[in-house]
């Protein structure tokens, strides 16, 4: 009789903005949980996503980009990357393989306090096979890794050998889940990440920083099998504002549109929904906003 030793344990997705964390997590979960837009930061808090195997349980949970913060949600980011990397059995490091800062990444794995470090470079699809082994010679000069692996998230190349490499180092344990889990995250949270990707997507660089999206209500018709969805959208500024809602509307509809595509996917059936805009000058450097918001400040 053999018998399979079960194992399970948490695995920090980090790295600098627009490296791929997002879309390594929704890859391999095969479900979009983390939103993911071309712009940077566009994680904001801890995203959990849970894979359950015949032998392991591994719960990954992406972060928000690193970066200089410059306002109290830029330090509740950076606080979310540290604590999770301080906390996690083994750390995915990620590379843009077609564009990375050895100066810059240094000083962040200088920071990294994790027993498992891995050096993941994605977008390898972006580049030609020999730039690989020179970064890979720069990053093993800064720090020792117990894992170096080459992926493209998007394309989905590598991760297999990704899964089998986390699971030689997260310990024997029971599950933390339920298997069917996909997600810790609550529902509503997981459906206002979903709109304000679309607003990362569709308007100006500066604009989507400065915004937050909030569910005000959110039910579920048995009957007409439809769930209703009211979202309000927060920015700083009244000129804001009217660029969210766009010339007659248009933009706040194309917003709606896109993002109920998204949510269908995810809630599984009909949706309707409801987007309202409203102004909070400076709710980023707000505690209270920030709490209401859904960024914990614990600190």
């Amino acid at each position: 009789m053999v018998i399979i030793m079960f194992k399970s344990g948490f695995i920090s997705i980090i790295g600098t903005p627009n490296v791929g964390k997002s879309t390594l997590l929704n890859a391999i979960l095969g479900e979009k949980i983390a939103a993911v837009s071309p712009k940077p930061q566009t994680t904001r808090t801890q995203i959990t996503g849970v894979v359950t195997e015949e032998d392991a349980q591994l719960i990954f949970v992406d972060t928000p980009g690193i970066h200089t913060p410059k306002n109290k949600l830029g330090r509740f980011m950076e606080n979310e990357w540290e604590q999770s990397s301080g906390e996690a059995d083994v750390a995915l490091y990620m590379l843009d393989a077609s564009s990375c800062n050895i100066e810059k990444e240094r000083a962040i794995l200088e920071r990294l306090n994790c027993p498992n470090i891995f050096l993941i470079i994605n977008k390898v699809d972006k580049v030609e096979k020999p730039k690989i082994l020179p970064i890979i010679a720069n990053f093993s000069a800064i720090k020792e890794f117990k894992e170096i692996i080459p992926i493209s998230a998007l394309n989905k190349d590598g991760l297999d050998v990704l899964i089998s490499s986390i699971k030689k180092y997260i310990p024997e344990g029971p599950k933390f889940f339920p298997d069917d889990t996909l997600t810790d995250q609550p529902e509503r949270q997981i459906c206002s990440e979903l709109i304000r990707e679309k607003l990362m997507r569709l308007l100006s660089d500066e604009l989507p920083y400065g915004t937050a999206v909030v569910i005000e209500k959110m039910s579920f018709d048995e009957e007409k099998e439809l769930t209703s969805i009211t979202a309000t959208i927060y920015c700083e500024r009244d000129s804001h504002k009217a660029m969210i809602i766009g010339k007659g509307g248009l933009m706040l509809k194309k917003i709606g549109t896109s993002a109920r595509s998204d949510l269908q996917r995810f809630v599984q059936t009909k949706v309707f929904l409801q987007l309202w805009v409203k102004v909070k000058e400076n709710w980023r450097n707000s505690d209270m906003l920030l709490k209401n918001f859904g960024y914990r400040q614990d600190n």
